[in-house]
């Protein structure tokens, strides 16, 4: 039977790598089991999938994905970390290694999550992204995945309590931006659950949250690169109306005005008020 990892187990494994979290890696350890569970569950998987865990570090949300019946791919950019993680693996998770040689559940990958492109395939191709992200990276993370890997369906992420907001924003809030807008662009997103912060080791100054992805069914037409350029033009100079805050991206402030009436977008609007649909309609009218 697979074991999570309790707080002092944690701190054990830390100890004996001589690990002391650092915050350039925003690297916040959780030491909870039943949040663990939480997560786990609170991503909605379906029977035996092949999941991409993000930043695993000492390996809690591993485990408890492999306890739950699942393949996870692992990517950790720590050297240190990521020597460990098999062993603990295997240590701690025994039983789901009886498999024939060849077919364990688990892969890693020692990289920068940014820069990776492709994944180990004898696992299958992951179909899930479950993960605690590293806080200071995230939101660039997250999209890189989602744009890189186009097979994750779902998307269950920790990430600080103030990017889960920013993400799962609606149109016309105050912390609707850019993160919210790419975001959807793939699919629904919603805040999942709130999660303390005396289940970290060491406890974060703020709060956290989960934040779930359902990926459209169809990938959106048109140009993703072309829609990004607008969203990020748009939310620039947030306090302009669209006319002034896309004269750069249009080349002026008359051409920007034209591009958007074709689109049918208001030009005295701003971009927190458009969805992401309305982003792709300028885009588009602007070829």
């Amino acid at each position: 039977m697979t074991t999570l990892l309790s707080a002092r187990d944690v701190r054990v494994l830390a100890d004996g790598l001589g690990l002391r979290p650092t915050k350039q890696r925003g690297q916040n350890f959780v030491i909870d089991p039943n949040t663990v569970r939480m997560i786990v569950g609170a991503a909605h998987l379906d029977g035996s999938q092949t999941v991409v865990e993000i930043g695993p570090g000492l390996g809690s949300l591993t485990l408890g994905l492999l306890a739950a019946g699942h393949r996870v791919v692992a990517v950790e950019i720590d050297e240190l970390l990521a020597s460990r993680l098999p062993e603990t693996v295997h240590r701690f998770a025994a039983d789901v290694f009886d498999a024939p040689a060849g077919a364990e559940p688990f892969a890693l990958v020692n990289a920068d999550a940014m820069r990776v492109t492709e994944l180990p395939d004898h696992l299958g191709e992951p179909t899930a992204l479950v993960a605690n992200l590293p806080y200071n990276v995230a939101v660039p993370v997250l999209l890189h995945f989602l744009a890189t890997f186009p097979a994750i369906r779902q998307v269950l992420v920790m990430v600080q309590a103030e990017v889960a907001d920013r993400l799962a924003a609606p149109p016309g809030s105050r912390t609707y931006g850019v993160p919210s807008v790419k975001a959807q662009w793939y699919g629904t997103v919603d805040r999942a659950a709130d999660v303390g912060k005396n289940v970290f080791w060491p406890a974060p100054n703020v709060g956290s949250g989960l934040v779930r992805i359902m990926r459209r069914d169809t990938p959106r037409e048109g140009d993703r690169d072309a829609v990004f350029a607008v969203v990020d033009a748009a939310f620039a100079q947030r306090r302009k109306t669209l006319r002034s805050a896309l004269s750069g991206w249009a080349g002026s402030a008359s051409a920007a005005e034209a591009v958007l009436t074709r689109a049918g977008v208001d030009p005295s609007a701003r971009g927190e008020t458009l969805t992401v649909d309305d982003f792709a309609a300028i885009a588009e009218a602007a070829v």
